[in-house]
């Protein structure tokens, strides 16, 4: 898909859509073992309530790259060039996800024109679960 944003037409104060999505336990185990993440928290409820957890986890490396993807999915020019997050609270599969971010700062500079975004991961209870921030590049 051809890109639609230029830096002019991006404001201070405008949403990304947002990206909805349930992680199935199966989804998460997977992803761990092909990003070598070796820990039973990520792998099933009972190897994570085995180390004292409620359950089994996402690994935070994951919701990481599902910031990635709500950044890059919202229009083929961007280009990410940071990424940080806070992690807030434990995010479980099989519970329904919300992430969203908003631009806060346009600027340029000799590198080009740069947006930074803030991020939230929620569940549907509205906990914020992840923040982060994003410096994106528009191509």
């Amino acid at each position: 898909m051809p890109p639609t944003l230029t830096f002019e037409t991006v404001d201070v104060g405008d949403e990304l859509p947002p990206l909805r999505l349930t992680l199935a336990g199966e989804q998460v185990r997977r992803y761990a073992e092909a990003a070598n993440m070796p820990g039973g928290r990520f792998m099933s409820d009972a190897e994570a309530q085995a180390e004292g957890l409620p359950g089994q986890i996402v690994p935070g490396n994951l919701s990481l790259a599902l910031f990635s993807r709500l950044l890059t999915e919202w229009d083929s020019s961007v280009r990410l060039k940071r990424l940080s997050a806070t992690f807030r609270g434990l995010v479980r599969p099989d519970v329904a996800l919300t992430l969203s971010a908003v631009v806060t700062e346009k600027h340029t500079s000799d590198h080009g024109n740069f947006l930074e975004c803030d991020l939230v991961l929620e569940n549907a209870d509205g906990d914020r679960l992840v923040t982060g921030t994003a410096t994106v590049a528009l191509a």
